[in-house]
């Protein structure tokens, strides 16, 4: 069969048997629901799409925000020869027959629009492949993926293209849709006529996570519940039976596992509770290892808090302790008193900030000997090349401080640590202040 055969309309037994959310795909501009950012008029991707700009492009967004459906409809439009590929089943192989038969369409003035999903997972030579038939217009290449484009795509390739970022949906545009399926006769659940809460349908909108075919998925799952049940109306207890668990948006190693993390540290270091125990709670119901969670809470500690309140440090590798002992969910409370506790204590970064200094300064200046004076000399020719002479034992002198220094000699004077008034790090800071004293009077003297 050739690669350019036309796609099933619906309509036929086969788009008949199709789920809700592909039957329920919009066909227009005018149906598309959400991306205003991009389509509103005079917006960027409108205005590429009305005056059939040729450009290549690449949609970047969550899954189920119209990303496949913006491409058929810029197909519909433009009157070209639309195939979609997917990146998970084709290789080189298949991206050359489809390369060559567009080339010969494009000799009958035939214009192709090749349609990668999860374009993100080709490889770098999978990639490459495409880019001599993007750069003399063999086809227009529009790739959706739901990783960030910067990291996933070659930078040829990237450059060759138009990066659309699309939103997940709000709950309104969601509720829109599910209630345009519930009233369509052609395509959605019309014929049935059941009808729908608002309530259950707020419901089914706020647990897709602005994921339509998810919500359309789990609308048709109520609407067979209630028609079973001889119901005609879709409540919200049987929404939530149809949803049996909320769909969160998460990818352990992709850009949103990051996302999570760094709202989650930022909100512990603004001593937010409130928003650092929700995203604790977001990334553990996604599925994220609680280890990996545990080990970053121990990092903050640190990095964050550090000397204000030392005990930090100790609470955190006990919530660790605990969530490796009773694993998840009994673990999960431990990790989230850790978490409210690192968010109300007080902060500084103190020994984060010195000891980069510290290691900017090994970079930079040459590895200097120990000074004589601090080295031990436990044998007679140590002593006799002066292996610890003028050491001066601290505990033998008044303040248990002696004047003397011990950085390298090209380093002397200075100085990485500046505690803070936080906290403990106050007290901290008092006794460095007592310290150059005890040592500016011995100098003196």
């Amino acid at each position: 069969m050739s690669l350019f055969h036309q796609v099933p309309e619906p309509g036929n037994a086969a788009a008949l048997n199709a789920p809700l959310a592909e039957r329920m795909r919009p066909r227009s501009l005018d149906e598309y629901v959400g991306q205003q950012h991009l389509l509103a008029p005079g917006k960027p991707l409108r205005v590429q799409i009305e005056r059939d700009d040729t450009a290549s492009m690449i949609f970047w967004g969550p899954p189920g925000v119209g990303k496949t459906t913006l491409a058929k409809i810029i197909a519909e439009t433009t009157r070209a020869t639309f195939i979609q590929f997917s990146a998970v089943l084709a290789g080189i192989k298949e991206i050359k027959q489809v390369m060559s038969e567009a080339e010969k369409a494009a000799q009958y003035g035939s214009r192709t629009i090749l349609f990668i999903d999860e374009i993100h997972r080709f490889n770098k030579a999978q990639q490459d492949a495409f880019l001599p038939y993007v750069e003399h217009g063999t086809i227009r290449l529009i790739g959706a993926t739901t990783e960030n484009p910067s990291f996933e795509i070659i930078s040829a390739l990237l450059s060759r293209c138009r990066v659309y970022t699309l939103r997940a949906l709000s709950e309104d545009e969601i509720v829109t849709l599910l209630t345009r399926a519930l009233n369509n006769t052609e395509h959605g659940l019309g014929n049935i006529h059941i009808t729908a809460e608002d309530a259950a349908l707020r419901l089914l909108a706020s647990y897709s996570s602005g994921d339509a075919r998810n919500a359309l998925n789990a609308l048709e799952i109520s609407a067979k519940l209630a028609d079973a049940r001889s119901q005609k109306t879709i409540t919200p207890e049987v929404a939530t039976e149809a949803l049996q668990q909320r769909t969160l948006l998460y990818d352990k190693q992709g850009e949103e596992h990051y996302n999570l993390i760094s709202a989650l540290h930022k909100s512990i270091r603004n001593s937010d509770v409130d928003a650092s125990l929700y995203w604790l709670g977001r990334m553990l119901q996604s599925g994220e290892d609680p280890m990996y969670v545990a080990r970053r809470v121990v990092r903050m500690a640190v990095e964050d808090i550090g000397l204000a309140a030392p005990e930090a440090l100790n609470l955190s590798l006990s919530a660790r302790d605990a969530m490796h002992f009773l694993g998840s969910p009994e673990g999960d409370l431990a990790l989230a008193q850790a978490v409210a506790w690192l968010a109300l204590a007080p902060k500084s970064n103190a020994i984060y900030t010195g000891y980069a200094a510290v290691l900017a300064d090994i970079e930079n200046t040459r590895a200097e000997p120990v000074p004589l004076h601090l080295r031990n000399a436990p044998t007679g020719l140590m002593k006799s090349l002066d292996y610890g002479k003028g050491y001066r034992y601290a505990h033998d002198e008044e303040g248990k401080v002696a004047d003397m220094q011990c950085l390298p000699e090209s380093l002397e004077g200075r100085r990485y640590y500046y505690p803070t008034n936080e906290g403990r790090e106050k007290l901290l800071a008092q006794r460095m202040e007592e310290i150059r004293k005890i040592k500016e009077g011995k100098h003196k003297g």
